[in-house]
C-alpha cells in the first residue's frame, strides 16, 4: 500500500517531465518566475528566439522549422565568455507564434559523448506570461490590453547543459541609471529551465 501512495504522490512529477519532453526520466530544473510577473500579469501570444553553443562539438538547433545554429560536424564552440550575463544577446528570429514544436538539440559534449535533446518551449512557457521584476507603478503604458510586445527566449547550449532563458524590454516612467536619458527601461534575464544531460 505504501508504494502505491509513492507513486501516486510521484505521478504528478513523472508527467510532467514526460510533457516536458525529457528523456531517461531525468527531471530538469525548472525556475518560478519573479513574484511581479504574476502580481503584474503581461501576455504575449509571439515571442523571438536565439540559440547560443558554448564548449560544446556540432552543435545544431532547429526551432520554429529552421535551423537556428547548424555548426559542422566536429566543429567545436568557444567557451563561455567570462562574466557573460547575456546583456549582448540578440534574436535571430523574430515574432514566432506561440508555440512550434519543441526544439531539436544535437551536440557533443566536451568529452565527445553525442547528445540529442527536444526541448518543448510551449511547455516552458505554457501560461504565456511574460517574465519580469518591475511594479506596475514603473512602467509606461507600452502595451495594449492583456498582450504585451513579444518577449526573447534563448536556448543555451553549453557543455552538457541546457538552459532556456527569457527577457522582455520593459519601458518605465523613469531612468534606471541616474542622469542617463537613454536607460529609462528595464531587460532583466531569466534563467527558467535548465537540465544537464
Amino acid at each position: 500500500m505504501p508504494s502505491r501512495i509513492a507513486l501516486f504522490l510521484l505521478l504528478p512529477l513523472i508527467v510532467a517531465s514526460a510533457r516536458a519532453g525529457e528523456p531517461n526520466g531525468i527531471t530538469p530544473q525548472v525556475q518560478q518566475p519573479p513574484a511581479l510577473t504574476r502580481q503584474v500579469p503581461l501576455r504575449f501570444k509571439r515571442h523571438n528566439f536565439q540559440a547560443l553553443c558554448y564548449d560544446s562539438i556540432g552543435c545544431t538547433v532547429v526551432y520554429n522549422g529552421h535551423p537556428q545554429v547548424q555548426q559542422a560536424e566536429g566543429k567545436p564552440s568557444p567557451p563561455k565568455p567570462a562574466g557573460d550575463n547575456g546583456k549582448a544577446w540578440g534574436s535571430t528570429e523574430l515574432g514566432i507564434r506561440n508555440f512550434p514544436k519543441p526544439a531539436e538539440v544535437r551536440w557533443k559534449s566536451k568529452d565527445g559523448t553525442t547528445h540529442e535533446a527536444s526541448v518543448d518551449i510551449g511547455w516552458i512557457f505554457r501560461d504565456e506570461l511574460i517574465w519580469h521584476a518591475v511594479p506596475k507603478d514603473e512602467m509606461t503604458d507600452f502595451h495594449a490590453g492583456p498582450v504585451a510586445g513579444a518577449p526573447d527566449v534563448y536556448l543555451e547550449v553549453d557543455d552538457r547543459t541546457i538552459s532556456v532563458y527569457t527577457a522582455m524590454f520593459i519601458p518605465t516612467r523613469d531612468e534606471q541609471v541616474h542622469g542617463n536619458r537613454d536607460s529609462n527601461f528595464r531587460k532583466d534575464i531569466f534563467l527558467v529551465w535548465r537540465k544537464t544531460y
